[in-house]
């Protein structure tokens, strides 16, 4: 038993113009530091491609053909699918490959064949609604993700933590309605995108838990203690899956929280222990944010390094 990690050099063909922070240097970075000594005993496995057909858990098909049709040919430049959110030859690639890991993710945890994994993957997920692309998002990866583990391993309950610095607007979208798909969140506000209330509950499977600007990891485990694992507790979902977004380090240039990675190897931790008591210690990660390279690696290999510890118990 193991943690697996799932990565593919086609996330770093998805371009994004220069000096735009979700860029493909993230992707080295976090495979770069991920390829040391220390991660030796990880589980690796190339991302395979997802399809269309994963996609519409999440999304409609006319959005998914619109992705499709705007995704430019192979010799042409990146386009803007709005002022924030691009596409190039490579992003069609990148974008079903990430659906691929997830997926792959999800039949190796929920078989018992690893404890947990981790997907290094972009671009990343949380933004995109049912509807629209957003937020350097192009599709909802890991809302697809649970969909397919409640549509095809049978799972009940399938809850969703995200510990970006950005809420998960497109998550909730999608989760709005259904009971049995649980969203967690701890993001700053006032940020883009400017939702995340905690009155915004959904079905009463919405927790949302806001930061100030300026707040570190005193508030930052307050919101966890206080809101995400009661919550988590309550639904006793059968898998967890964290959109692990590292923008809330810092460093990090987007945004105003003071995290650290202490910050991240404790919220893991803890995630870990709600894992046990009620999913078989079943958890996928997916990468979202974080855009200091340094303060990402450094991040991530915390994040890793926490998860890589059931597979010693």
């Amino acid at each position: 038993m193991t943690t697996l990690l799932i990565t593919h050099d086609a996330f770093a063909g998805h371009e994004t113009p220069s000096g735009h922070p979700e860029r493909a240097d993230r992707i080295r970075a976090v495979r770069k530091v991920l390829d040391a000594d220390a991660f030796d005993t990880l589980k690796r496995v190339e991302a395979a491609m997802g399809s269309t057909e994963d996609v519409v858990r999440a999304h409609p098909q006319s959005f998914i053909d619109l992705i499709r049709r705007a995704v430019p040919g192979e010799d042409e430049d990146s386009v803007p699918l709005d002022p924030d959110t691009w596409a190039s030859p490579g992003s069609w690639e990148a974008a079903m490959r990430a659906v691929g890991a997830a997926k792959q993710a999800v039949d190796q945890v929920v078989t018992g064949e690893v404890d947990n994994a981790f997907c290094a993957v972009r671009p990343p997920g949380h933004h995109a609604e049912a509807n629209r692309a957003m937020g350097f998002c192009l599709f909802n990866t890991i809302a697809v993700a649970a969909h397919y583990a409640r549509d095809v391993h049978g799972l009940e309950r399938v809850a969703v933590v995200d510990f970006d610095v950005h809420h998960g607007n497109g998550t909730q979208d999608i989760f709005w309605s259904d009971r049995n798909l649980v969203y967690s969140s701890t993001h700053q506000m006032p940020l883009y995108p400017g939702t995340g209330a905690r009155t915004e509950t959904g079905e009463g499977n919405i927790f949302n838990a806001p930061l100030s600007p300026g707040d570190g990891g005193d508030r930052f485990r307050e919101a966890i203690t206080s809101v995400v694992i009661p919550a988590l507790e309550n639904m006793a979902p059968d898998l967890i899956m964290i959109s692990a977004g590292f923008d809330a380090h810092r460093d990090d240039p987007l945004a105003n929280l003071n995290l650290t990675e202490e910050d991240f190897a404790w919220v893991t931790a803890r995630l870990m222990d709600v894992a046990d008591k009620t999913a078989s210690g079943r958890i996928v990660s997916l990468l979202e944010g974080g855009y200091d390279l340094r303060a990402l690696a450094a991040s991530t290999a915390t994040h890793v390094r926490t998860l890589m510890q059931a597979g010693s118990d």
